[in-house]
């Protein structure tokens, strides 16, 4: 897979935190910020997924919502 250099600036505390979370995940800084990236695109697309079905079947209930979450937190 092609590769491309992006620079980028962060406060110094998210840098820290970052690199520490990198090395405690056996990672590089690259690998670990692409990662992130990667999980941030896909829960955008997830978003756009849930508005589009929201948009044509209406919001969803409570019921819906609270067994959504059920399912994701076991």
């Amino acid at each position: 897979m092609a590769t491309e250099r992006v620079t980028v600036s962060l406060q110094t505390e998210l840098a820290e935190a970052v690199r520490a979370a990198a090395e405690a995940d056996a990672q590089n800084v690259s690998s670990w910020i692409a990662d992130a990236a990667r999980r941030r695109l896909a829960s955008r697309g997830l978003r756009d997924v849930l508005s589009a079905w929201e948009a044509e079947h209406g919001s969803f209930s409570e019921d819906e919502l609270a067994a959504a979450r059920a399912r994701i937190e076991a």
